[in-house]
């Protein structure tokens, strides 16, 4: 007995030791892998008001792109790919934030001198990204609202896209058709001359600044509807403008301007991780091609900026593959809202349409709670690791902030955004089940093959862009694996699945949906 106690002690701390040994190893590993894979860079190229339809790889005919072309063939084409809205800003929100933009009542088109849309204090993709080691940056269009609502253009105009967990960002306030006509650098007016302030109001014009009313002899671009405030080369914008002429950008440059903004990050930030957000502007109005691709599409110029931003993006591929990124980059392409032809000014965007549909056969457009208001291209593309498919699984931009979280070794569930990585990188055909979209105030939901779309008050076509924009009195109920034009009205044939639908609906959106809802103007 003398001589088994000490054994016995050994025996058990040695059975001890190998235990806590065993929970340790894993552990180690974990962070041995951590510490020397690189992590892969993540792009997301977000085009501007392009619809279905406008792009070859989704049955465009009479325009060819083949740089987008090349991902979609590459990578992964979704049929079923939404933004969360039908207007920009919106879709922008939930891009950036998870968050359904219908739970902020700002969440609407903002003005140039709307305040800061997103709050310092709310979780955000590139912030979300930055805990796990990223360099964040924005180049091209915000329109999430700038400052505290009283901006000093002359000053560092704060808070902005740096305070919400972009190390770098190099954009334009909101969009091209706004004042201010200036680029904006961390904060600060690119080319400002302190000698020449800035000012800008979006309700009374600066005594004896010309409008396109008062002097419509300085036009180069005739406006149709709301654009005809202040002339900033020649095209009238919305909102007033004095000061700053050194500092107003060049229309038919911005888009070389941010392709070689978007090049230079890259360039210059290929060592560590990198997360771009590269927002283009087309093909949003006006529409302002470069002299190279003037012409060349022969639908006039709304074709001609779409093939401008499909070189754009075939120069940006480009150059991740020279720099030898190519393998290691997640690209994710879409738009943020569907497709508008005359959205205010006379650009022959309606005149040489011919048999160009951008809508790609579905219903509305910009604006719109039908499909094509939403609905819109979706392509994932890393090199190597996504296999070239197309899937019809449902995604939603704003799912990009849970699923990347999930590539890069963390997850996020503080915001509506689900993980769908698998979804993303072609491992898996389940999507969303539900999504709740929207179009200006107004919500609907996709529930697998169906839509159900309640009744709303107001107009439903909108003469000035000649787009339904889906109010209707009475329900409306689609199934859009068999009529993706929506010209089958379901609701009281089946009204099963619209009980189902509507239960669903008023679980996830509540029952007093419709309260505040308000009719928006169009421009």
């Amino acid at each position: 007995m003398k001589t088994s106690k000490p054994y016995i002690l050994v025996l058990l701390s040695a059975i001890l030791l190998f235990g806590l040994s065993c929970k340790e190893k894993p552990i180690e590993k974990k962070i041995e892998v951590d510490t020397t894979v690189k992590k892969p860079n993540i792009v997301v190229i977000y085009l501007d008001d392009l619809g279905y339809g406008d792009i070859s790889s989704y049955g465009a005919t009479e325009l060819h792109t083949p740089n987008i072309d090349a991902l979609a063939s590459g990578g992964l084409k979704f049929t079923n790919g939404y933004a969360s809205s039908a207007t920009c800003t919106p879709s922008r929100y939930a891009l950036l934030t998870g968050m359904y933009p219908w739970r902020n009542k700002d969440a609407k088109i903002l003005p140039g001198t709307a305040p800061l849309l997103i709050s310092t204090e709310q979780q955000t993709l590139p912030k979300m990204l930055k805990t796990q080691g990223y360099q964040t940056a924005i180049v091209g269009k915000w329109h999430l609202g700038l400052g505290t609502g009283m901006v000093n253009w002359n000053e560092r105009v704060s808070p902005g896209p740096n305070e919400v967990g972009f190390d770098e960002s190099y954009i334009l306030a909101a969009t091209q058709d706004r004042v201010p006509t200036v680029y904006i650098d961390n904060g600060n007016v690119v080319g400002l001359d302190p000698n020449d302030p800035i000012s800008v109001d979006y309700k009374t014009n600066f005594e004896g600044e010309p409008t396109a009313i008062s002097n419509p002899e300085m036009l180069k671009m005739k406006w149709h509807h709301g654009h005809n405030n202040s002339i900033v080369n020649g095209i009238p914008r919305i909102g007033f403008m004095k000061g700053g002429d050194t500092a107003k950008w060049s229309d038919v440059d911005m888009a070389d301007h941010f392709l070689t903004k978007a090049q230079d990050y890259v360039k210059n930030h290929k060592e560590k991780p990198f997360f771009l957000y590269y927002a283009m502007q087309q093909p949003h109005v006006p529409r302002t091609p470069h002299p190279r691709f003037a012409g060349k599409s022969g639908l006039g110029p709304r074709g001609d900026v779409i093939l401008e931003a499909d070189w754009c993006i075939g120069e940006f591929i480009k150059t991740l593959e020279e720099e030898k990124l190519l393998e290691n980059t997640l690209v994710i392409f879409s738009s943020d809202n569907g497709p508008v032809l005359n959205d205010g000014y006379y650009d022959d965007a309606v005149e040489k349409l011919g048999k160009h549909d951008p809508n790609g056969g579905l219903r509305g457009g910009k604006y719109s709670i039908f499909e094509a208001g939403t609905r819109v291209p979706f392509i994932t593309y890393w090199k190597g690791k996504i296999q070239p498919a197309t899937s019809d699984a449902i995604v939603c931009q704003m799912d990009l902030l849970a699923s990347l979280a999930d590539l890069v070794g963390t997850e996020d569930k503080t915001t509506d955004s689900e993980d769908v990585m698998n979804v993303l990188l072609g491992e898996s055909q389940k999507g969303r089940e539900n999504l709740i979209i929207e179009a200006t105030g107004k919500t609907a939901l996709r529930h697998g093959d169906w839509l159900m779309i309640p009744p709303y008050k107001g107009k439903n076509f909108r003469e000035k862009v000649s787009i339904e924009v889906g109010n209707l009195p009475e329900f409306q109920l689609y199934n859009l694996k068999d009529d993706a034009g929506q010209q089958n009205n379901l609701a009281k044939s089946n009204p099963e699945k619209l009980a189902e639908m509507t239960k669903i609906f008023e679980s996830l959106r509540g029952v007093d949906f419709e309260k505040g809802v308000k009719e928006v103007i169009f421009r």
